[in-house]
């Protein structure tokens, strides 16, 4: 039996599980979804992510890559890996992609929305997927800081820690806010972030929404060299990874 090897656009609700990578102690989204294709093939085979989410952040686009027998056909794929996934987890569609494609290497841009609800009083049916502040939020100067993330900066005070000595250099190539009644959603999509970064800003973003920041101490941490000072870091309830994108679109199918 030859293997092919096959992208997988992938939704998950990420409140349940310790983020997407695998690790001792608790459950991943890689744990399950390698489950989930070793009941379908019968063999143990890893599974490649475009991003590690983070525990509790959601995902509508995350993409993996993984090697199947070619006797299976794309719609097989789809419903039995989505036959044996819990319900939390789901496969949109698959495309078959050339061997040497790398899900995370060849991605080009990542792009992560933040929802925030912005009333006092609780908003059950949206808190799972978003954040709640307890006050008014001026989605003006927020905006007005947003505008500052944009291009090719040291992010390095908006990264909670860094691995390793590494390049806190980032390319956004968008930052922008969004209004519709009291749900203020933040989008950023960059070539690549920082540890935290979305989450570190948008906690500095709130900060400025409130009144606690200005747009030019905010302005001033891009660029500072001040490693880790923003924040603090929003709860990762409200974050999703929306979309990975590639120099050519990947065809994804059910």
């Amino acid at each position: 039996m030859g293997l092919n090897k096959y992208a997988a656009l992938v939704e998950y609700d990420g409140t349940p599980f310790l983020g997407y990578q695998s690790q001792a102690g608790g459950r991943t989204v890689q744990d399950e979804l390698e489950s989930a294709l070793e009941k379908l093939t019968g063999l143990q085979r890893r599974i490649q992510a475009a991003s590690r989410t983070d525990t509790g952040v959601h995902a509508e686009g995350q993409v993996v890559s993984f090697w199947i027998g070619d006797r299976f056909g794309v719609s097989n794929i789809v419903k039995g890996l989505n036959y044996y996934l819990p319900d939390e987890i789901a496969i949109r569609g698959v495309c078959p992609i050339d061997d040497d494609f790398d899900v995370r290497r060849m991605a080009i841009g990542r792009s992560y929305r933040y929802r925030i609800v912005s009333r006092v009083a609780r908003a059950p049916l949206k808190e799972r997927f978003a954040l709640r502040i307890g006050k008014s939020l001026d989605a003006v100067r927020m905006r007005e800081a947003c505008r500052f993330l944009q291009g090719t900066h040291d992010f390095g005070a908006f990264a909670t820690s860094l691995d390793e000595p590494s390049v806190t250099v980032r390319n956004v190539a968008e930052a922008r806010i969004s209004q519709c009644g009291d749900v203020v959603e933040v989008w950023l999509v960059a070539n690549a972030f920082l540890r935290h970064q979305v989450r570190n800003t948008v906690g500095q973003l709130v900060r400025v929404g409130l009144g606690k920041c200005s747009v030019e101490e905010f302005a001033n941490l891009i660029d500072s060299g001040r490693l880790g000072v923003a924040g603090p870091a929003a709860s990762p309830r409200g974050l999703s990874l929306v979309e990975v994108r590639y120099a050519s679109a990947l065809s994804f199918a059910a």
